[in-house]
């Protein structure tokens, strides 16, 4: 119900509403007062909308890190400057890097670097990189680093030189060739290389030749030659000089034979490797093994492993053009082929075993490891 005791409040709105209208007459100095705080006067509470209130000011924006100034100047170990130097600043853990060049008097400066951990790496042609870590620059500062004297390079050269096949196995061969068992005995077909390469024909038949011109093999034939005149084996021969001279020629020619036919010409037309390639690892019985089969085993110049034909026809030929040169009475034809050739075949076996076992201990001009060639 509309009683006068709250009539008052209505009365102010409506005068309040009358005094701010356009066409309200003209107001005295008193009725220039807002209307809220009129209202507010005469304890009226009056709800101004939102987008008519005026923007509230926000926190002030965080100022800006007091900058630094870093500079310094480059100079070799004797004092003099040096341009150009390339200067790279990391900040923070190289989260921010920059770069910068000594002029002409080897000064530089970066300007504007925010305070923080500072690390600074200089180079310039002909020195070696120097790096200065561990620098503090506080707000504000200008950070003036003490001569940075580089040091000069040390001068390095590297040949990578490239060698083909052939001259490898020429290198190789050219060792082989100083192995003598107690300095004297030749000791030529053996590699003790686990890397040997292969050889090619030419090197095939030179050590052949090699083999059976050295002094040593003369000699071994003439102490052959001796034990069979001794028990007067090949009768035919006779005694005396003469019948030595037989036998010695026979003798040089059944090891010239074998090594020219089993060691150059079958290993170049089957392309086959005569050396025996040492092993040297493993157990004792593994070993031995491989040394018995290399008379049968070889390794091809393709590296894969193989029948050894060359040595087993090898001293097969050698045994039978035995037959043209022996005494007539000692020609009996396929027992003597067969018994020559299973000699060789057995000497070799048995030479594969001392080169094993025994002969690298006592032989000279040995490597003693085949890296280190």
């Amino acid at each position: 119900m509309y009683t006068p005791r709250n009539a008052g409040p209505l009365i102010v709105i409506l005068f309040l509403a009358f005094i701010s209208s356009p066409n309200a007459p003209a107001q005295s100095p008193l009725q220039t007062t807002a209307p809220t705080q009129i209202a507010a006067e005469h304890g009226i509470a009056v709800r101004i909308p939102a987008n008519l209130l005026p923007d509230a000011p926000g926190p002030p924006p965080p100022a800006p890190p007091a900058v630094g100034i870093i500079t310094g100047t480059v100079t070799d170990t004797d004092g003099a400057i040096v341009p150009g130097a390339r200067i790279t600043l990391a900040i923070n853990d190289d989260t921010q890097q920059r770069t910068s060049t000594a002029d002409a008097e080897g000064t530089f400066s970066f300007i504007g670097v925010e305070p923080g951990s500072i690390k600074l790496t200089i180079s310039s042609a002909g020195f070696a990189t120097r790096v200065e870590d561990g620098l503090v620059l506080h707000p504000g500062e200008i950070y003036e680093l003490p001569p940075v004297a580089l040091k000069v390079a040390m001068a390095s050269t590297e040949v990578n030189a490239v060698f083909s096949q052939q001259e490898i196995a020429e290198e190789q061969l050219h060792a082989e060739e100083k192995q003598r068992v107690l300095g004297v005995i030749p000791n030529f077909y053996v590699s003790y290389d686990k890397n040997a390469v292969p050889l090619t024909t030419g090197q095939k038949y030179r050590l052949a030749f090699r083999m059976s011109l050295d002094p040593i093999t003369f000699a071994s034939a003439a102490v052959i030659a001796g034990f069979e005149q001794s028990q007067n084996e090949f009768s035919g021969y006779g005694q005396g000089a003469k019948g030595f001279a037989k036998r010695f020629g026979a003798s040089y020619a059944d090891g010239f034979d074998s090594m020219l036919i089993g060691g150059a010409i079958l290993p170049s037309i089957l392309h086959q490797d005569p050396r025996y390639l040492y092993k040297g690892t493993g157990s004792i019985p593994s070993r031995a093994l491989y040394a018995i089969a290399s008379v049968v085993i070889c390794k091809g110049d393709n590296g894969h492993w193989q029948p050894n034909y060359s040595n087993v026809f090898g001293n097969l030929a050698a045994a039978g053009i035995s037959n043209i040169y022996y005494p007539s009475t000692n020609r009996d034809g396929v027992q003597l082929t067969i018994g020559n050739s299973l000699l060789g075949t057995a000497s070799g076996a048995i030479g594969a075993l001392l080169e094993e076992f025994l002969i690298r201990k006592i032989s000279v001009g040995v490597p003693p490891s085949a890296s280190q060639r």
